[in-house]
């Protein structure tokens, strides 16, 4: 028999989830917060009391509508936090049912769409550094162009939902830039995972922008033609990713 949360039982803290919005500094100021920012403090703060021991195992949470009313955020800024407590292995949400309380610590592995990280992990690199490569050397003008604009977009990009969508679309780029078709459909398929992963590192780990700074690496060593430098720098991003999500898990 499962329960709904008491609202009482999870820190009743109010955020913003526009880029203009501003939080009482301790000096009385008012520093800006953004929409990612709310979504890391909600997705904390349940973190915090899923894994301190709030909630009994099987306890339903409040609606999205009352969690966003009680946090003070839109539903959407919910949704990114609750999706980082499925992915964790924390919460399960069923459709038209709700979010259940499933664990009350990390899972040994994170589940990313029908793949794990551990999985992908493990096969990435096999894929995307020698993809990398491969495009420093054939890729097309026009394909340069198409990974220039994605990068300049992420680079601008401050709606989380949005950013994540275009990591995964740089990566599939670079690997249709590849010219082997094997590495483009493959990549292709893990897209959706890469997605959730992604998500999930830039709300737990606040990886986004230092995923710019790597993306901007692997293209700039695929516009210059260096097959080397590119697979390195794609090398070095996923490593980035390995260590992210490793230090997640490690939690």
């Amino acid at each position: 028999m499962t329960r709904s949360c008491d609202p009482c039982h999870i820190q009743n803290v109010n955020l913003s989830d526009s880029r203009t919005a501003g939080q009482q500094g301790p000096q009385g100021g008012h520093t800006p917060i953004s929409r990612i920012s709310a979504a890391e403090a909600v997705f904390a703060a349940l973190r915090r009391a899923i894994e301190g021991g709030q909630f009994d195992i099987g306890t339903k949470l409040s609606s999205e509508a009352t969690l966003a009313g009680q946090y003070g955020v839109s539903r959407s800024v919910i949704r990114e936090a609750l999706r980082s407590c499925n992915t964790l292995g924390l919460t399960v949400t069923k459709t038209g049912k709700g979010t259940f309380i499933v664990a009350n610590k990390v899972a040994n592995d994170l589940t990313l769409g029908q793949y794990s990280a551990r999985d992908l992990n493990e096969a990435r690199p096999h894929i995307e550094i020698p993809a990398a490569g491969l495009a420093a050397q054939r890729r097309t003008e026009e394909e340069l162009e198409h990974l220039k604009d994605i990068v300049q977009e992420m680079l601008t990009e401050n709606d989380p939902e949005a950013w994540v969508n275009l990591d995964a679309s740089f990566h599939s780029a670079v690997a249709r830039a590849s010219g082997n078709r094997v590495f483009a459909s493959v990549v292709s398929d893990i897209r959706e995972a890469l997605a959730h992963q992604s998500e999930t590192l830039n709300l737990v780990a606040d990886r986004q922008h230092r995923s710019d700074e790597e993306h901007v690496a692997v293209l700039n060593a695929i516009e210059a033609g260096d097959s080397e430098a590119a697979s390195k720098a794609m090398a070095a991003h996923l490593q980035a990713v390995s260590v992210a999500l490793d230090t997640i898990l490690s939690k």
